[in-house]
C-alpha cells in the first residue's frame, strides 16, 4: 500500500528532532478534510462500526465526488479512519454510507492486503468470532452503545496484578491499602510453552496470598483483548502455538481462579486498568490512559466514569502518514502507535541519536541504557525523548477526532525520570503550537511515586465485586 497516494501530507510546524520525515494523521486528515472543502465537489461519508453485541458508533468525513480532481486519495483517508475506528473502538461490519465504490475497495482491502487480513484475522475472527464484514449501507444503522462501571471496590482482602511484556507485578491489598507489593522480570512473549505463563503468574499470586489473612478477590491486568475472563488475544501468548493457544491460554485465568479457589476474579485490558488508576488517582472522569511500556497500551473512562466496549487497542492506530514510516513488525502496517509510543520506539530511535548499543541488546535493556545516559545529561538521550514528546502531541490530536477527554495519563518505563519530563514538554509544546484549542482544555498527568509502585496493581484489585454475605 503507498500510504500517499492522493493524500496530502503536511510536515508539522515541530518536526521530532529525529524523525524530519514524520508526518501526522491528525494533519494530514484536516488538510484532505479541507481540500475536500474548498473543491466544490465535497461528498459526505458517514461510517459506523457494529459490534457483536449491537452496539453501533458513527464517525463521519467528507470525501471528493468521483471523478473529480483528488478522488485518488479517497479511499486512503477513508481506509486510515475505519483503521482507526477498528482498533481504537472494536467491531466487525463497518457499514459505508455515501459511497458503494468505496465500500468495495474496503472489501477486498480486508480479503486481499496483508494489513487488512491481518485487522479482519485479528479483530474479525479471535475477537468477534467473525470476519470483518463491509457494507455499501443506504442509511447507517442507529448508535447505540452500553458502559459500565469498572472496578473501584476497595474491601476486602484483595490481589492486584498487572502481566507486562518485560514484567510482572502484584500487590496484595487490604480495604485500599497495599501491605505487599513485587515486581518480577520475566519474558512471556515469545515462549511456546503456556506452562511458563501460568506458573509465572501462581507465583505472583502465591507470593501476594501469603501476606493476607485470606483471599477474598483477585483482579488483573494484561496487554491483549479479554471478554469474560477468557482470553481472546493477547501480545503475551505471541509465542504460543494455536492448538496451545485454544487449549490452555483461552481459559487459562479460569484455570488460574481454579487454583486460587475459586474466589472472584476479573481480568481487563491493561490500558483500561491504566485509565481506571489515573481517574481513582485525579478523582476525575474523562480521562484517557497510555502506558509506554513494551508496547503501548491505552485505555478510556467515559465522562460518567464508565468503561466502554471499545478495545482501545492504540498501538495498532496509524499515527504516521509517511510512506516511509516503520513497519510494524506484527500487523505489518506502516506508523502504528506501538512503534512511536513504546520501548520499540526507544530502541528505534538509538541509532538516530547516536548512541551505539549492541542491535541484538534486548530492548529493555537498550532503554535502561539511555536512561542512564539521561540521568547523566547526555543530549543524544534528551533528544531521544523531545522526539517521542513531539510524535505525542500531533496523537492526542488525532486520537481527540474519535476520542472525549480532559486528561491524559501518561506512565510506564519508558516515561520514568526527567525522560518523561521531556515527552509532556514536548507533547504541550505541539498543542499549543498546532491545537490551540486542545491545549486550553487537555491536561496531562503522571502517577506520583506512590502511584508509581502501586497505581495500577491496586486498580487492578479493585475490580472485581466481592459478593455480600447475608
Amino acid at each position: 500500500m503507498n500510504l500517499n497516494q492522493g493524500l496530502p501530507l503536511v510536515a508539522p510546524r515541530i518536526l521530532p528532532v529525529l524523525d524530519p520525515g514524520f508526518r501526522p494523521a491528525a494533519l494530514a486528515v484536516r488538510a484532505f478534510r479541507a481540500a475536500v472543502n474548498a473543491s466544490g465537489s465535497e461528498v459526505p461519508l458517514s461510517l459506523a462500526i457494529e459490534q457483536a453485541d449491537g452496539s453501533v458508533f458513527h464517525h463521519a468525513t467528507e470525501v471528493f465526488a468521483e471523478g473529480t480532481h483528488g478522488a485518488a486519495g479517497n479511499f486512503l483517508h477513508v481506509e486510515r479512519l475505519v483503521k482507526f475506528m477498528l482498533w481504537g473502538w472494536g467491531g466487525w461490519r463497518v457499514h459505508v454510507q455515501g459511497s458503494p465504490t468505496l465500500a468495495a475497495q474496503l472489501k477486498r482491502h480486508f480479503r486481499e492486503t496483508a494489513a487488512g487480513k491481518f485487522d479482519s484475522h485479528i479483530i474479525g475472527e479471535k475477537i468477534f468470532d467473525r470476519a470483518i464484514e463491509v457494507v455499501a449501507a443506504r442509511e447507517l444503522p442507529p448508535e447505540r452503545s452500553a458502559t459500565t462501571p469498572l472496578g473501584r471496590h476497595l474491601d476486602g482482602c484483595r490481589i492486584g496484578f498487572d502481566l507486562g511484556g518485560s514484567d510482572r507485578k502484584v500487590a496484595a491489598v487490604i480495604e485500599g491499602k497495599v501491605v505487599f507489593s513485587e515486581e518480577t522480570v520475566w519474558d512471556p512473549y515469545f515462549h511456546p510453552d503456556p506452562q511458563y505463563h501460568f506458573d509465572g503468574i501462581m507465583e505472583s499470586l502465591r507470593k501476594a496470598a501469603a501476606h493476607l489473612p485470606r483471599v477474598d478477590a483477585i483482579g488483573g491486568s494484561a496487554a491483549g483483548c479479554y471478554v469474560n475472563n477468557r482470553v481472546k488475544v493477547a501480545s503475551l501468548f505471541r509465542g504460543v502455538p494455536p492448538d496451545a493457544f485454544n487449549q490452555r491460554v483461552k481459559d487459562m485465568f479460569l484455570e488460574v481462579q481454579r487454583a486460587m479457589g475459586g474466589v472472584p476474579i476479573e481480568v481487563v485490558n491493561d490500558g483500561e486498568v491504566t485509565a481506571l488508576a489515573g481517574s481513582m488517582s485525579l478523582g476525575a472522569n474523562a480521562v484517557l490512559g497510555l502506558a509506554f511500556g513494551t508496547s503501548l497500551a491505552s485505555g478510556y473512562v467515559t465522562r460518567e466514569g464508565n468503561i466502554t466496549s471499545w478495545l482501545n487497542e492504540l498501538a495498532f492506530v496509524p499515527t504516521d502518514y509517511n510512506p516511509a514510516a516503520v513497519r510494524d513488525e506484527w500487523s505489518g502496517d506502516h506508523g502504528v502507535g506501538a512503534q512511536y509510543f513504546s520501548q520499540q520506539a526507544v530502541g528505534r530511535l538509538i541509532p538516530a541519536a547516536g548512541i551505539d548499543v549492541e542491535a541484538t541488546l534486548p530492548l529493555p535493556e537498550k532503554l535502561r541504557h539511555v536512561q542512564s545516559l539521561m540521568a547523566a545529561g547526555d543530549g543524544r538521550a534528551r533528544k531521544i525523548y523531545q522526539t517521542i514528546g513531539t510524535y505525542l502531541g500531533y496523537a492526542m490530536a488525532h486520537y481527540a477526532d474519535f476520542y472525549d477527554f480532559d486528561h491524559v495519563l501518561i506512565l510506564g518505563r519508558v516515561t520514568s525520570g526527567e525522560g518523561g519530563n521531556v515527552i509532556l514538554a514536548g507533547a504541550k509544546e505541539v498543542l499549543a503550537a498546532e491545537f490551540p484549542e486542545l491545549a486550553g482544555r487537555i491536561a496531562f498527568h503522571t502517577p506520583d511515586e506512590k502511584d508509581k509502585r502501586h497505581g495500577q496493581a491496586v486498580a487492578a484489585a479493585s475490580l472485581p465485586q466481592i459478593a455480600k454475605k447475608h
